[in-house]
């Protein structure tokens, strides 16, 4: 069994690191997509309530 040379560790470590932080960045995109069709969402939720708040309020001042 051959023995690794400092160069041949010090690179499979920094190969290793680098890979490392290509796959937290995959998933940080992946976590930002999420995030932004969650706040898409949030959006039109809080769209079609103030439709609604403004229907009710418009029948409010109807009745007075």
């Amino acid at each position: 069994m051959a023995a690794l040379s400092i160069e041949q560790f010090l690179l499979a470590i920094t190969l290793g690191v680098l890979a490392a932080i290509v796959y937290s960045l995959r998933v940080l995109v992946l976590m930002e997509r999420r995030v932004a069709s969650m706040e898409m969402h949030i959006e039109k939720i809080t769209e079609k309530i103030l439709r609604e708040e403004l229907v009710i309020e418009h029948k409010l001042k109807k009745k007075k």
